[in-house]
């Protein structure tokens, strides 16, 4: 038999092996758990990652009052009060003129003289014709008297007589026709004066001495042009939207662009009550007055008109609008964090913002920029908190 001692010195390097053993299939099995554990992590953040960036990020805010009261802002164009070309009534050569551009003139003043020997002419034969006519009309009714007379003692037939009378009645037409000729060159004569048909400026003059004039209304003809400017006219094209709002007696100020920081009020004085169908607007003449006359006809004004207040509507940026086949959408995100698609119906166009009459609350939350893929009932993620945008009471339309 062995000794027990050498059976514990045998056994005791197999225990060792065997504790060594089993550390190694532990560390094993420890590894192969924490290898497997970690895929398992890395996966699930992977697809966690993947479905995050599948759920689309949006900005929102919260949809804009409108203004109770608002300035509509629209061009204009500026002509004076009263303007007219001034052209010859006769031929002839410019004798003098005595009035040149921004000379301010009255009712009836001078403006220039046409030298008119042809019409002179024409006026002193008129002239001789009309006292030949009078000679002959005289001897013819001196007859007829005579002829008359002869006739009540029946020394004359009535043929002859009524033959003088009728003579007499000829020669008076005569007469008639020739002081008619005369008092038509006389008129004649008397447009060799070019003068000022109203108080105003002269604003153009296209003739100089010895220039040839040919009475007429032609193109490029006229020898001078004089515009009122103590009050001017200011045009404009109103959008069909706000024609109902333009109403005569609205004020309006005007900006130009020569005077700036200076305000000039104005009046609708008239409207043309129907919309022009090739532009869908409303043509609309403004007054304003012009005193110091520091404002020019011709000129390009600025009118912001001041709109009377009504019920403010909700506005939102036209960069909020999904156009599809079943009209305008908007698209809301609730608390919940999903979108719902709704229907609004819009009224007037800004430019940058559009009007919404039905379809959308003001406590609503609106996407911006919404991609085209976006569908109702979808999950989103709100990157920023609801925009908060600054009060357009003071808006206008530009």
């Amino acid at each position: 038999m062995s000794d027990p001692a050498d059976r514990s010195t045998e056994t005791a390097p197999r225990l060792q092996l065997r504790r060594v053993a089993l550390i190694a299939v532990g560390l094993a099995v420890v590894l192969s758990i924490w290898g497997v554990a970690s895929r398992v992590v890395a996966r699930n953040a992977l697809m966690k990652e993947a479905a995050d960036a599948a759920v689309p990020t949006v900005v929102t805010m919260k949809p804009l009052r409108g203004p109770a009261a608002e300035t509509l802002a629209l061009p204009g164009s500026v002509q004076a009060y009263y303007e007219a070309p001034i052209y010859a009534r006769t031929s002839g050569y410019l004798r003098r003129w005595q009035t040149d551009i921004g000379t301010a003139v009255h009712k009836g003043q001078l403006l220039a003289e046409i030298d008119t020997p042809e019409i002179d002419q024409q006026l002193t034969q008129a002239q001789a014709d009309l006292a030949t006519a009078e000679a002959n009309y005289n001897l013819a009714r001196t007859t007829d008297e005579r002829w008359q007379g002869l006739l009540a003692t029946e020394s004359v037939s009535k043929q002859d007589a009524d033959q003088r009378a009728g003579d007499a009645a000829a020669k008076k037409a005569a007469v008639q026709s020739a002081a008619a000729n005369v008092a038509r060159l006389k008129d004649l004569e008397s447009f060799k004066r070019v003068v000022a048909p109203f108080d105003g400026v002269v604003t153009q003059r296209s003739t100089d001495i010895g220039a040839l004039i040919n009475a007429g209304q032609t193109a490029g003809n006229a020898l001078f042009r004089v515009a009122d400017t103590h009050r001017l006219r200011v045009y404009v094209a109103v959008p069909q939207p706000f024609a109902g709002l333009v109403k005569t007696g609205l004020g309006a100020d005007l900006d130009f662009a020569e005077r700036p920081g200076h305000r000039y009020t104005a009046t609708v004085a008239f409207t043309a009550q129907a919309l022009d169908p090739s532009t869908r607007t409303l043509q609309v003449e403004l007054q304003v007055d012009n005193p110091q006359r520091e404002l020019f006809p011709g000129a390009y004004a600025t009118v912001h008109f001041k709109l009377a207040p009504g019920a403010p509507a909700l506005r939102i940026p036209v960069n909020a609008l999904l156009f599809r086949a079943g009209g305008l959408l908007v698209a809301t995100v609730g608390h919940d964090q999903r979108l719902t698609l709704k229907k609004i119906t819009g009224g007037r166009d800004f430019g940058t913002e559009i009007e919404v009459l039905t379809g959308l609350g003001p406590d609503e939350d609106i996407v911006i920029n919404p991609p085209d893929s976006l569908a109702d009932g979808a999950q989103v993620r709100v990157k920023n908190p609801t925009a908060t945008a600054s009060p357009p009471a003071a808006r206008g339309r530009s």
